[in-house]
C-alpha cells in the first residue's frame, strides 16, 4: 500500500447541548477529519449504510467489541463512517447501544470520494455508499488498509466482509505497537 494522507474534509455532525432544551437538545457542529485525528492514531472503518444487515448485525458490533483490545495496542480511538446524514448516524447508533465507536455522518460522501470509495449502489435503491473497508490512521496518515475485494468468491459482486473484519485491524496493531506499548 501507498502512503497517503486522509482527506481534508469538514463532516457535519450533531452534538448534545443541553443549554438548547426541549426534545431535542442537539447543535450543528463541523468536524474537521484531519484537526480530529491529528497526532493520534486511529482505526476507521467504512460501512455501506446504518441499518443494513452486515453492518448491524456483524461489522459495528464486532468492532464495538474488539475497541478496549484496539485502544489497549495503542489507538486513540475508532471510528465508523457511513455516507448517511447525522440523524441517521445517531439513531443507528442509539440502536446499536454503542458506548465506544465514534460514528462519523460522511452525509454527502466527500471524504469516501476523495479517498477513491464511494461507490454506486443504485441496484439496490441505495444511491452512492461506501465500499466496505478499514484503515489505520497515524497523524493523518493511512498506515495500514484492508479493503474488502470487488467480487465474492463465489463471482457474485454482493457485499463481502473479511478482509476489513475488526481482527485483521487488531493484528496489524499488534504488529506495530510501538516498544513503550508492549508491556
Amino acid at each position: 500500500m501507498q502512503t497517503r494522507e486522509i482527506p481534508d474534509v469538514t463532516l457535519k455532525t450533531r452534538v448534545r447541548d443541553e443549554s438548547i432544551g426541549g426534545e431535542n437538545p442537539f447543535r450543528w457542529q463541523d468536524l474537521k477529519v484531519r484537526d480530529e485525528f491529528a497526532g493520534k492514531r486511529v482505526v476507521v472503518f467504512a460501512l455501506p449504510g446504518a441499518f443494513t444487515p452486515t453492518c448491524t448485525t456483524e461489522q459495528c458490533p464486532a468492532y464495538e467489541r474488539l475497541y478496549d483490545d484496539m485502544i489497549a495496542t495503542g489507538a486513540d480511538e475508532v471510528y465508523c463512517l457511513s455516507v448517511n446524514d447525522a440523524f441517521v448516524m445517531y439513531q443507528w447508533g442509539k440502536h446499536l447501544g454503542l458506548e465506544k465507536v465514534k460514528l462519523l455522518p460522511d452525509g454527502s460522501g466527500a471524504f469516501t470520494r476523495r479517498m477513491g470509495m464511494l461507490i454506486d449502489k443504485d441496484h439496490l435503491g441505495f444511491g452512492m455508499r461506501s465500499w466496505r473497508y478499514a484503515m489505520i490512521v497515524d497523524d493523518n496518515v493511512v498506515t495500514a488498509w484492508f479493503e474488502e475485494p470487488g467480487i465474492n468468491d463465489d463471482g457474485s459482486d454482493a457485499d463481502p466482509y473479511g478482509v476489513s473484519k475488526p481482527e485483521s485491524v487488531l493484528e496489524a496493531l499488534k504488529a506495530s505497537r510501538h516498544p513503550a506499548q508492549s508491556a
